[in-house]
């Protein structure tokens, strides 16, 4: 496969010098007697790696990389508002008794993403699960005061 790979880029040089651009597929396998699919399996294989280091413009003060987007990274303005939610979920739990708040805490995952069930919760306490629904729905109603709730209504649209 290796002396395909070279043989494939030797051909494609010079076809260049040929032709005076850079050659099809179609050129490479037409010169190679090849099908043109497997031409264009190797020319996939044998591409050379490009450093996301290489500068880019005239004045060669961007590089590539500075071009390819980060996926993964939030918008800083979702960041900013979900960094103010945080807070004002914090404060707005600090209102309530401690036990509400760590019940809330663990039902809905707020400290830590891992959502609980009323089972799990009731054995952290020690008490029934239909008591942890009480504690949760008392806290919840607590939430609904407007007192409480006009601090997280502007994150709700």
């Amino acid at each position: 496969m290796v002396e395909t790979i070279n043989k494939t880029i030797r051909v494609s040089r010079q076809l260049l010098q040929e032709l005076g651009h850079d050659p099809s597929a179609e050129e490479i396998a037409e010169e190679m007697d090849m099908p043109v699919e497997k031409v264009r399996d190797i020319l996939k294989i044998a591409q050379e790696p490009v450093s996301l280091e290489t500068p880019i413009g005239e004045e060669e003060d961007s590089h590539l990389g500075d071009f390819i987007p980060d996926e993964d990274a939030s918008e800083p303005s979702e960041a900013a508002s979900f960094s103010l939610l945080r807070e004002q979920l914090e404060e707005v739990l600090d209102t309530l008794a401690p036990r509400e708040k760590k019940v809330l805490e663990l039902r809905f995952g707020i400290v830590d993403g891992r959502t609980r069930t009323l089972e799990e919760v009731g054995k952290e306490f020690n008490v029934t699960r239909e008591r942890i629904r009480q504690i949760e729905a008392k806290a919840l109603r607590k939430l609904r005061h407007p007192s409480r709730s006009k601090k997280l209504r502007d994150f709700l649209s």
